[in-house]
Order: C-alpha cells, then sequence, then structure tokens
C-alpha cells in the first residue's frame, strides 16, 4: 500500500565524517518506488552531491526489504510513464553523481531495487538477503532496470534471470557480479567501513573523474535508449496482460496464465 501524505519522511540524509548516509525509510510499503518516496530519495542525492564535506554516498534501508520494485498501488491506479521516467532519472543521477556510491543491503532486493543496487558504484550485500528480476513474473520486462544490470553480469546469468524472475540469494548476486561483495549479515558494517577508508584516501577530483570513466557508456546507454525504454516500460504496464498479474501478486494468488483447469 502506498503511505499517506501526512506519515514522516520516507528516505533519511545522515552526514557524519565525510560520509552522507540515505536511508530508505518506507518500510510498510517495503521501500516501493513511489513518487514520494523516489522525489525525496533524488533530493537527498542532490544535497550530498553539492556538499563539500561529503566524500562518499552510502544508500541503505531500514526493514527487512532494501526496495521492493515499483509501487504497485500507483501502478494499478494510473499510467506509468511518468514513474518510469522518474526511475531513469533516478538511475542516471546516481550513475553521474560527482562521488561514489556504496549500497548496503541487508534484506530482500526486487525489480527496481535491483536496478538501484546496479547504478550504484559498490555493492555490499548480507550473503542471505534475496534478489529477483520479478517483472516477467508479473507480464512485465526489466526494462529501465536493465540499463544498470545488463553489463554487471554476464550474459548468460543475465537472460535466466531476467526470463525467469527466479529468487536469488546474496551470495549468487555477487558471484554474478550484480553485487560486489556479499558477507554474512554480522559482517556488513566492518565491509563497508573498510571500504569508506580506501575511497576517503583518495582526492575528490580522484574520485569525481575515475567514476567518470568507469560510467562513461553507462551514461551514453541511459541517454540512447532510455526513451524507448521508457515508452515500452509504460506500456506493458498499462497492458491487460500486467494488470492482471499486479492484481495476482496484491491478492496473493497465480495469476491467470499460470493457473490449470
Amino acid at each position: 500500500m502506498t503511505v499517506p501524505e501526512s506519515s514522516s519522511e520516507l528516505v533519511l540524509l545522515q552526514v557524519s565524517n565525510q560520509i552522507a548516509t540515505i536511508t530508505l525509510d518506507s518500510p510498510s510499503n517495503r521501500n516501493a518506488l513511489s513518487t514520494r518516496l523516489v522525489e525525496q530519495l533524488s533530493t537527498h542525492l542532490e544535497s550530498a552531491a553539492t556538499d563539500d564535506d561529503v566524500r562518499v554516498v552510502v544508500l541503505t534501508h531500514t526493514g527487512s526489504t532494501f526496495c521492493a520494485g515499483a509501487d504497485l498501488s500507483e501502478a494499478l491506479a494510473g499510467g506509468m510513464e511518468e514513474g518510469t521516467r522518474r526511475l531513469l532519472d533516478l538511475l542516471r543521477m546516481i550513475a553521474e553523481l560527482p562521488k561514489p556510491v556504496i549500497v548496503v543491503v541487508r534484506g530482500h532486493v526486487r525489480a527496481g531495487g535491483v536496478g538501484l543496487v546496479g547504478a550504484c558504484d559498490v555493492a555490499l550485500v548480507a550473503d542471505n538477503c534475496t534478489f529477483a528480476f520479478s517483472e516477467s513474473l508479473l507480464g512485465l520486462a526489466p526494462a529501465i532496470i536493465s540499463l544498470t544490470t545488463r553489463t554487471r553480469m554476464a550474459e548468460r546469468d543475465t537472460a535466466r534471470k531476467y526470463l525467469s524472475g527466479a529468487t536469488f540469494d546474496g551470495a549468487e548476486a555477487a558471484r554474478s557480479g550484480l553485487a560486489t561483495q556479499a558477507v554474512p549479515a554480522g559482517a556488513l558494517d566492518a565491509a563497508l567501513v573498510s571500504v569508506v577508508a580506501e575511497f576517503t584516501k583518495a582526492s575528490p577530483q580522484g574520485l569525481r573523474e575515475t567514476k567518470r570513466l568507469l560510467n562513461r557508456q553507462l551514461l551514453q546507454r541511459i541517454d540512447d535508449e532510455g526513451d524507448e525504454l521508457v515508452a515500452l516500460s509504460a506500456r506493458l504496464f498499462a497492458s491487460t496482460e500486467a494488470q492482471e498479474g499486479m492484481r495476482a501478486f496484491r491478492e496473493r494468488r497465480l495469476p491467470s496464465w499460470t493457473q490449470t483447469n
């Protein structure tokens, strides 16, 4: 469900010791990419980008789910073209941010949430957390998020994970290249401290220009393919098959195409 407008902030920002920690804090809807959450996350990323005291950005979450992907309440209520465009802009912002972004995942990641992980420069994950490109199970396709995940993994890994929508754990995410490192949940804080210490030894210019070099091709793909993928995603969300898939998911039943007579 969508969090009411009167609720507290859905994304938190804390700056300390040259680190901007941005926390997705909407556990009631599994940190789904609602309009409000994406807007707040974008605002905090912009703030971190322009803060001269910030050297590294850490993206993390509260609750048992890092991000469940699209807010299905919004998707069922109306068209998703604006929503998919906002997601595209968010992924581009992370890739273009002049400071390294480290994502720390302790829980489950689905669909658009996997795209967020793929956009970050370093992904530290608990070895027992779970991932899934669940779009195909709902009558959709991982359109926008293919931009930040397709080249992270080998082609055969990508094909199986995209087509099946099957769940895989953090250890498999690291093996396939989607995550940088998978460790036991209790060791995540130590892993983060280690990576941050490495990055804060580098100069701001060194970090900025190296990240620009690393993400040049990703940003080019976003610019070249983004409009087409936004249109594809919006068309699929509006389709009869996807509407059935999303309703079935919310109603905790099998969609019509998997049922037998």
